[in-house]
């Protein structure tokens, strides 16, 4: 593996989002889980049963809550800040086709960690908040619980709270769909 210390003080190109647009199209990363963050081409973690089955409760609780209200998608592409184009978990995002391009815009991003924890929380929450998404959740299966974040300023979350088992979280553009902490955890 390359030690980007050694090039100094050469520098690492970026990727530019609309060449690894490109780069998809044509199928050069069929079979493998990677996304854009910042430029750089980052590997995914594995999508185990864990990781998996909130995913899935996760899916069945909002396309049913949200209705024609919004889109749910699930790992799929969103065009977010600094040449990124990083595919969340969960996103919802506003109802309207989007045949050409992924969606700018998204009312809440969910991520499910549990082996990659230090990155959405690290990486993924200052990407998400500079992209202006008003709203990320965080579901930690480790400790089985949902860390919310709200508020972007000047790329990051201004208020957080984490919420156990036994609470119930919404979202904020939503607040008649109640989520029940535990019920991810089934």
């Amino acid at each position: 593996m390359l030690d980007p210390a050694e090039l100094v003080p050469q520098t690492i190109r970026p990727l530019k989002r609309s060449e690894y647009d490109r780069l998809v199209a044509s199928g050069a990363f069929e079979g493998d889980r990677v996304e854009l963050i910042r430029g750089t081409l980052v590997t995914m973690a594995p999508n185990d049963p864990d990781h998996a089955n909130p995913i899935d409760l996760l899916n069945r609780m909002l396309v049913q809550a949200i209705g024609d209200r919004a889109r749910v998608r699930i790992q799929q592409s969103v065009i977010a800040a600094d040449e990124s184009e990083p595919q969340p978990d969960v996103a919802i995002v506003p109802p309207r086709s989007y045949a050409k391009e992924h969606p700018s815009a998204a009312l809440l991003v969910i991520e499910v960690a549990s082996s990659s924890l230090t990155k959405d929380r690290r990486v993924k929450a200052p990407l998400y908040a500079a992209s202006g998404f008003p709203e990320y959740w965080i579901v930690n299966v480790r400790e089985q619980q949902v860390e919310v974040f709200r508020k972007p300023i000047a790329g990051a979350y201004t208020e957080a709270s984490v919420h156990g088992r036994d609470a119930t979280v919404s979202p904020e553009a939503f607040p008649d769909i109640r989520v029940p902490v535990a019920a991810l955890f089934e």
